[in-house]
């Protein structure tokens, strides 16, 4: 069965980040034998005032392929692991979704989308979980994260949102390396431009800025690049997007 696990505000500013507590988990779930993972990504919420977050107000998501008969041993592991390793002062939200018993869909997709532009109560997302069989569960403090915690799964569902965690390291000859080259040392299934082309085997990317980071895009793993800003000089027109461009995801 394929099973989302999300989470959200487990972290304070000196405490590892949700990104990591995430991965722990997912990887957990491949060292004990309960499925196969995909990676972690993170989901950009609402900026707003009335919404307390520690920095950026995002929160981790990642699918598992598993047999339905881990599924509450997952959960146990789950909750668990946030109310000992989640940061003092956090209020740990847990999201746990199973695609297939998910009786609207929709419904979630569209929450996802409101969380991204609104401000929503813990009142909101526990009587949608409810409504559409989804485990979601707090684990210290005012259990704000679960609100994050279930728009994640919405967001990831879509398969048009997040940015997988952490950036990576490609191998490259004076910080170019062409198209063919990124997709042989990585997972990322293409590499296309701001305005959405997909770019050939052997066009060149400018490395230089190191900041590799991979997008969600029509649920496959996507770099994205803009045109250089410089004079094309060995025909790489390409260059790796900005801090700034990279927010739009």
């Amino acid at each position: 069965m394929k099973v989302f696990v999300c989470i959200d505000d487990t972290d304070n500013l000196d405490s590892r980040g949700t990104g990591e507590l995430a991965t722990i988990i997912s990887k957990a779930v491949v060292d004990h034998g309960w499925g196969k993972c995909e990676p972690v990504t993170r989901h950009q919420l609402f900026l707003h005032p009335d919404i307390p977050y520690t920095s950026h107000n995002s929160s981790m998501c990642f699918p598992t392929d598993m047999d339905e008969q881990y599924l509450n041993t997952l959960i146990d592991y789950a909750s668990n692991f946030l109310e000992t390793e989640s940061a003092e002062g956090s209020a740990p939200g847990l999201c746990v979704a199973c695609v297939d018993q998910i009786k609207d869909l929709e419904l979630l997709l569209t929450f996802g989308q409101r969380a991204k532009s609104e401000v929503l109560t813990k009142e909101n997302a526990y009587e949608l979980a409810k409504k559409l069989g989804i485990h979601l569960s707090e684990h210290g403090e005012t259990g704000q994260g679960i609100i994050g915690a279930l728009a994640g799964v919405g967001l990831r569902l879509t398969g048009n949102d997040g940015r997988m965690k952490g950036k990576l390291k490609i191998e490259s000859v004076n910080n170019q390396a062409s198209v063919r080259d990124i997709l042989a040392q990585t997972k990322i299934d293409s590499v296309k431009s701001l305005s959405g082309m997909v770019l050939e085997n052997d066009e060149l990317v400018n490395l230089e800025n190191d900041w590799v980071k991979v997008v969600l895009l029509d649920g496959k793993l996507v770099l994205p690049v803009s045109p250089r800003n410089t004079d094309v000089t060995a025909g790489t027109k390409w260059q790796l997007c900005t801090k700034q461009q990279l927010k739009d995801f």
